[in-house]
């Protein structure tokens, strides 16, 4: 059974400081990944590495770049980020490697993403563990521009044949106005007041942006805690669920 987790770069690192990273929690989440013996594809979030310089260029998923010293400082951050979280990873046992998907990904001329995945798969298939991250991508239309780690999840899923998905956060869930957890969500129209828009939290959309991204693969995701990680790996329900139509 192949699940794609992604881990929220806001629980990998602190991100009111630019490019630190949170140590403790990392390690704790790389343990209990260790935990699961199942097939697993990680994807994270960039956190206060991708989102500073991203922000600072004035790049998003939808405003590009045509200079390459633009695209290095936002993937030479990225590139950082993802050394750190796969070198903790292979010290608690995760056989994890490095993927880049400005090497693997593009948007094309209609905004389509287009992924060369059979990397990634032969990993899967030798028993490793890939682990990527959100990026600067090439664009068709803009020169250069980003690739959430939400967007990513939902192409690799889908590429992949991945039986499950969930996304990790700060929060336990898709949370309501009131401030509860949402157990279902089949529509983004239903949760629209209390996700806010697509463009509010950082340059790849908060959890407007996810809970958009995960609607639009048309298979259940699960959307959950940090605290939930084993649970999640476990199999069992946790936080929000989304299942929009397949």
């Amino acid at each position: 059974m192949t699940t794609v987790l992604k881990l929220g770069g806001s629980i990998i690192t602190h991100k009111d400081a630019v490019e630190s990273v949170d140590e403790v929690r990392l390690t704790a989440l790389a343990n209990a990944i260790a935990d699961t013996a199942d097939p697993l594809v990680i994807v994270h979030g960039g956190g206060s590495f991708g989102h500073h310089h991203a922000a600072a260029h004035g790049v998003s998923s939808t405003d590009g770049t045509t200079d390459p010293a633009v695209i290095m400082a936002i993937h030479s951050a990225m590139r950082r980020l993802n050394q750190v979280v796969v070198d903790r990873l292979i010290a608690a046992g995760v056989p994890a490697v490095p993927m880049a998907p400005l090497g693997f990904a593009h948007r094309g001329p209609t905004d389509d993403l287009h992924l060369a995945s059979d990397a990634m798969e032969l990993a899967l298939e030798r028993g490793f563990t890939p682990v990527c991250f959100g990026d600067i991508i090439m664009d068709a239309d803009r020169g250069a521009s980003i690739l959430s780690g939400d967007r990513l999840v939902s192409a690799v899923a889908q590429q992949i044949g991945a039986d499950r998905v969930g996304l990790c956060g700060d929060v336990a869930g898709v949370l309501s106005a009131e401030g509860e957890v949402i157990e279902r969500i089949t529509s983004f129209a239903a949760v629209a007041d209390s996700v806010g828009s697509s463009s509010v939290t950082d340059v790849t959309g908060g959890m407007a942006g996810k809970v958009r991204a995960m609607l639009a693969l048309g298979r259940p995701v699960r959307i959950f805690g940090v605290d939930d990680l084993g649970e999640f790996l476990a199999g069992e329900a946790v936080g929000t669920l989304v299942a929009g139509p397949r």
